[in-house]
């Protein structure tokens, strides 16, 4: 029951951050036409870079106070009342600085969710309680995306102005739902805390992974987006469709996948999930419209495959004490990489255009590739045997677990 109620929130925490994608163009071209290619990429990034300055403060903070509910709940209400205020209209850098501030409180709240999460998965098992914690996550991206394109087909502004309301109903809610699990182990310094992390080196394994992995997802809310909005003219309904033809085979997989890595390889998983997943960011600058949702689809169930195995192994590989911290450290990869997403794609997008090339294809092909060289990069691991539960980290999980 604990781990139903904490997915329940994670779910609806999520529901906003892909909800303004589809309304992408209306909430930057739309209300502030100055904009350029750059300048509309920002708005998908500097709430990631929000995230990176908040979410180790927060992972540390909870890990020395030994509490993740009332930190959670402050958060969720600083998160509310900046979504409130992007529905306003005010001059684009101050929407830009209220993107930062919603970055940092979602992101803390996130990853004091997941620590949560990990926390309960003690004893209930790690693989089912972190691919249940992903399965939240992927399953609110996925929902966030058609709900978006619904709820902002009439006005864009109504995505954050109602998902900031909700925020502030999950605040209030927030300690009647969720407990803190007990803590064995006795609370630590966050110079201690630091310290331990960094002496744990195959961190950067899932770290690297989610890394990558985010940051084609933030190429895929921004370029993308703005690649089927501006060169295929799809209107705000049909991208949410494409988005949740994406996202719906990755949330409903993502359990499942979690469950198969308390016994399968689990970096291998990873690799081959990895170059699959490289073929299909490739393939989606070749594919005609009519395809799109097919092919979108296949890269969702190709995602799960990645994202599940992944946080399990970032959440095993956390010491007593620190699961917090360290699952911070695992969402500011991610989000580095999706505040570098945008950005890396707006750049390639504008330096092809203005060499007077078409930019689709080459930018496609340059972040598939991308997928496929971090595969291969970590191949030696996986051949000394890294990601196949070896007894180390089986003692972090209960007998019972699976």
């Amino acid at each position: 029951m604990p781990v139903l109620r904490l997915v329940c929130v994670i779910y609806l925490l999520m529901l906003p951050v892909t909800g303004m994608v589809p309304v992408l163009h209306d909430l930057t071209v739309g209300r502030h036409p100055e904009t350029g290619d750059l300048a509309r990429h920002l708005f998908m990034s500097v709430n990631m870079i929000g995230a990176l300055v908040a979410a180790p403060l927060a992972g540390l903070a909870s890990d020395g106070l030994g509490r993740r509910v009332p930190l959670i709940a402050g958060a969720l209400l600083v998160n509310g009342f900046a979504l409130l205020l992007i529905a306003g209209d005010w001059s684009y850098p101050v929407i830009l600085a209220l993107r930062f501030v919603e970055g940092c409180a979602h992101m803390s709240a996130l990853s004091l969710l997941m620590a949560l999460g990990a926390d309960h998965g003690r004893r209930h098992g790690m693989g089912a309680a972190m691919g249940a914690v992903g399965a939240a996550v992927s399953l609110g991206v996925a929902s966030g995306a058609p709900l978006g394109g619904w709820i902002g087909a009439a006005a864009a502004a109504q995505v954050p102005w109602l998902g900031g309301w909700l925020m502030l109903a999950l605040a209030a809610a927030a300690p009647l739902l969720l407990r803190d699990a007990p803590h064995a182990a006795a609370r630590q310094s966050p110079a201690r805390l630091l310290r331990e992390l960094a002496a744990r080196r195959m961190l950067a394994v899932p770290y690297l992974f989610t890394f990558v992995d985010r940051l084609t997802v933030g190429f895929i809310v921004s370029t993308f987006a703005l690649y089927l909005g501006a060169v295929l003219e799809f209107d705000a309904r049909r991208i949410g469709l494409v988005m949740a033809a994406f996202m719906i085979p990755f949330a409903l997989l993502t359990y499942p996948a979690g469950r198969l890595c308390q016994h399968w390889d689990r970096l291998g998983m990873m690799i081959v999930g990895s170059v699959l997943y490289g073929l299909f960011l490739i393939a989606l600058g070749l594919a005609p419209a009519g395809a799109l949702v097919a092919l979108m689809a296949g890269g969702g169930v190709v995602a799960a495959l990645m994202y599940a195995p992944s946080l399990v192994l970032a959440a095993e590989l956390a010491g007593p004490g620190q699961r917090a911290s360290t699952l911070a450290g695992f969402n500011v990869a991610g989000s580095l990489g999706f505040a570098l997403g945008p950005l890396l794609g707006g750049t390639l997008v504008g330096g092809f255009r203005s060499a007077g090339l078409d930019p689709y294809l080459p930018v496609f092909f340059i972040v598939g590739a991308l997928e496929i060289l971090i595969a291969l990069a970590v191949l030696p691991l996986w051949r000394r045997g890294v990601g196949r539960q070896p007894a180390a980290l089986r003692a972090e999980s209960p007998p019972h677990a699976g």
